[in-house]
């Protein structure tokens, strides 16, 4: 039977429970068990596919199309197993289930309330994405719970949590609390008082922590963490210090040095063999000796917040690692590029132009994929950096002057990016979408397949066929794509069914390397292989450093 640990919050939120989390999931997969997560989300929008990234960070979208909480990314990097829609929900979901099922008399005219029945369908949500009681069913299912306790909001999930672990019996369920313990330099001294409030803030709803992961700047002493046992009423040996560290990868050993993975296989009953973190200290060796450098612009609008690039950050970091190079990431803001200062690009190695929503930052985006392409600076467009990189190639190379998306201009001349109305979505199943419709849910979403052209770019790096995840309302408009071919731009990969444009790149004869996604393949990039198209990138960025100008390199 599937045995839970269910991963709190206390004191400030943005600890890094996800990254605790997946690093105990690691080392637990390390011991040979089948585990998986589960993101629970306190807040009322269904999913965070409407939120802005400054609010939330990136959206992470699994290969069966949701859109989720950016640390299901943390998860799939982590761990083998890959994520699905169950992996996470929200209030907004909980309460959406319960209402329909209110509306179709499914509780026989009882009072709804949140105990039993939001509390129940919460219990349910959470055996539906352990797979519980299945015979796909995970050996342990860690739930992180967002936000902090103490929230409002988050109640109903914890009080959800309490009675599932009672439910369960004893040891089948483990209680994990990351806490903060800040350093106050005025006193010269660490403070446990927080952590001790957040722990009787938990004990009063019920939920005694086995084991408490203190986060701060600094390790804790041994009479630090006797003093936090003491007032907390968890063993000494519960008592987890996780200071800062210069790579997340080096969070599973911290976490297993200080024996919390033997700590839960104590507490949930798990005859296992040692972990085996190997191939996690392989990894932080490869971070920690690289052998050269390599700097990648990355022109995007949401510059501010480096969370709303977080899968493509690590995918660039990836391959680096496969590279043997360190990969150093300049965030340029969209919005402050023009033609009078886009030369500011020519001192780096290659340009990344991401994905984005709105019309904001636009021009500058265009503006880096023109100065990429006449100066043949590697480019990689994704998402929205390739439907700028088509509109730059038409205004400039096909004599399309007035080209744009309708997602900007809606009656622009020349619309070589475009609103598709149907198309096939990752469960197999036909969409449609007007201008009109809602914008939650309304995307092309998850992972499908397209036939790649022989003999390109795109062919050398994924062979006949690419199957990626996608996340975009607007296509390239097919109506333009001869003329944009006679031209020379290159469409090397189409959808299988709607002959959709997926790939675009210039002829390696007129570029060295220029390439154009729609799809998002940071969502499937790794630290144990890197992603293809990565790889490829900062190989060709580390290639324009042999032919960069003495100019250029003094830029």
């Amino acid at each position: 039977m599937t045995k839970f640990v269910f991963v709190t919050g206390g004191v400030v939120s943005s600890l890094g429970k996800g990254i605790a989390s997946a690093s105990l999931a690691a080392i637990l997969e390390s011991r040979g068990l089948k585990v998986t997560l589960i993101k629970l989300d306190p807040y009322l929008n269904v999913d965070p596919g409407t939120m802005s990234p400054f609010q939330h960070g990136e959206v992470f979208v699994t290969n069966d199309g949701a859109e989720t909480d950016l640390d299901l990314g943390h998860y799939e990097r982590f761990i083998e197993t890959r994520m699905k829609k169950a992996n996470n929900f929200t209030t907004g979901q909980i309460y959406k289930s319960v209402l329909e099922k209110e509306r179709r008399g499914d509780y026989l005219g009882k009072t709804v309330q949140v105990i039993p029945h939001v509390t129940n369908e919460i219990q349910d949500f959470i055996k539906r994405g352990a797979d519980f009681g299945t015979p796909d069913a995970v050996d342990v299912a860690i739930v992180e719970i967002g936000g902090t306790v103490g929230d409002i909001e988050s109640l109903p999930f914890l009080e959800a949590v309490r009675q599932l672990s009672l439910r369960l019996g004893p040891n089948q369920a483990a209680f994990v609390h990351l806490t903060y313990v800040p350093w106050i330099a005025a006193a010269g001294e660490l403070k446990t008082k927080p952590t001790q409030h957040t722990v009787q803030k938990l004990r009063e709803i019920g939920i005694q922590p086995d084991a408490l992961l203190c986060r701060a700047d600094r390790c804790i002493p041994d009479d630090e963490r006797e003093k936090i046992s003491l007032f907390t009423n968890v063993a000494q040996w519960g008592v987890i210090s996780m200071p800062d560290v210069d790579t997340i990868y080096k969070v599973p050993r911290v976490l297993h040095e200080q024996g919390l993975d033997g700590l839960i296989c104590d507490k949930l009953r798990l005859n296992t063999p040692p972990a085996n973190l190997k191939r996690w200290d392989d990894l932080v060796n490869e971070t920690e000796h690289p052998k050269g450098n390599v700097s990648i612009a990355m022109v995007g609008k949401y510059v501010e917040l480096s969370d709303s690039y977080k899968s493509l950050n690590e995918a660039l970091r990836h391959a680096g690692m496969k590279n043997h190079v360190h990969v150093n990431i300049s965030y340029i803001d969209s919005e402050t590029l023009s033609p009078d200062n886009v030369a500011q690009l020519a001192k780096f190695d290659a340009i990344l132009v991401p994905g984005g929503f709105g019309v904001r930052g636009v021009e500058g985006k265009i503006c880096a994929a023109r100065f990429a392409r006449e100066t043949k600076i590697p480019y990689l467009g994704i998402c929205l950096g390739m439907q700028v990189a088509t509109i730059e190639f038409a205004r400039h190379v096909a004599g399309l002057t007035d080209a744009n998306s309708t997602e900007f201009v809606p009656d622009c001349p020349h619309p070589v990016i475009a609103l598709i109305t149907e198309w096939k979505d990752a469960d197999g199943s036909i969409k449609t979408r007007t201008e009109d419709s809602d914008l939650g849910g309304t995307m092309r979403l998850g992972a499908q397949s397209s036939d790649v052209v022989k003999g390109t770019l795109a062919h050398k790096i994924y062979g006949n066929v690419v199957t990626e995840r996608h996340r975009h309302r607007f296509e390239a408009n097919v109506n333009y794509l001869d003329k944009l071919r006679q031209a020379g731009l290159v469409i090397s990969a189409l959808t299988q069914r709607e002959h959709l444009t997926e790939i675009v790149e210039l002829p390696q004869a007129v570029h060295p390397w220029f390439m154009g996604v729609q799809f998002h393949p940071e969502f499937k990039s790794t630290p144990w292989a890197g992603h293809p198209l990565f790889n490829a990138f900062v190989r060709a960025a580390l290639d324009q450093q042999v032919t960069s100008t003495p100019e250029k390199a003094l830029a």
